[in-house]
Formats: structure tokens, C-alpha cells, sequence
């Protein structure tokens, strides 16, 4: 069974192309367009992994994060921010919080690929680690 990915991002093209990417390495990929979405669609998919964006309508990322986080039946589901905010303010918060990792947009959709698999523990024999930028506390520096 393929391992299950949920996008959540109002944007118009990131989640198609987000998806695009991920299902070409094999996953299954689900979208939905802001927080609230995310949480009824949580407990309905129980995806593996969630693709977080921050700024959305009706619950922001931070508060969406916060929530499965605190919650005993999602805190451990891996999260991953992706999202055009690259403060130093909002990556300390987002790890704070119980953040994955954090991919600054626009990118490669290797390197989204590349995160998804590192989150996951999916990376293969040679596959690179996608770099996390800027550095971040929970990211390897070697």
C-alpha cells in the first residue's frame, strides 16, 4: 500500500504540482486548502505525512500544526512547513511547535521529493537528503 501524503495549501499550482512530483515516486497524494480541511480530513486518510503551508484562510499553518501536535491521536504524524515565509521568526516557531522540516517555496520538485522521503524514512540507497534552508535545528548539518 502507498504510503499517503496530504498537501495543504490554498495555492492554485503548488498542490497540483506538489502532487504531480510525489505521485510520480509512488505515493498517494490528497489536497485540501486550508486547516480546517486538513483536520476533518486527517481523521477520516490518516495520511503518513502532511505538506504544511502557513499562510491559508480560516486556520493558518501555525495553528494547524499546533493542533495535530497537541492532539494524541495525530501528534505523531510527520509535518513538513512549505511555504514562502523564510523569517528566521516563523522557522524558530515552526520547529517550536513539532515541525518536520521546513522547504522554502518556490522549489525543485526534487527537493520536495527529497523532504518528503527524509521525513518519512523513504530515502533510498544514494538518494540525497533534500537541504533544508535556511539551517535549521532539526536538520542534519553533516
Amino acid at each position: 500500500m502507498a504510503r499517503k501524503i496530504l498537501v495543504v495549501d490554498d495555492d492554485r499550482h503548488v498542490p497540483r504540482l506538489s502532487k504531480a512530483a510525489l505521485e510520480r515516486e509512488g505515493y498517494e497524494v490528497l489536497v485540501v486548502s486550508d486547516g480546517i480541511e486538513a483536520l476533518t480530513s486527517i481523521e477520516r486518510e490518516r495520511p503518513d505525512l502532511i505538506l504544511l503551508d502557513i499562510a491559508m484562510p480560516n486556520m493558518d499553518g501555525f495553528e494547524t500544526l499546533r493542533r495535530l501536535k497537541s492532539t494524541p491521536a495525530t501528534v505523531a504524524i510527520r509535518i513538513v512547513i512549505v511555504t514562502a515565509r523564510d523569517s528566521d521568526d516563523d522557522i524558530t516557531r515552526a520547529w517550536q511547535a513539532g515541525a518536520d522540516g521546513y522547504l522554502i517555496k518556490p522549489f525543485a520538485p526534487a527537493d520536495l521529493t527529497g523532504m518528503a522521503k527524509a521525513a518519512l524514512g523513504d530515502l533510498g540507497p544514494g538518494e540525497r537528503r533534500s537541504t533544508m534552508w535556511p539551517r535549521t535545528p532539526w536538520q542534519n548539518t553533516r
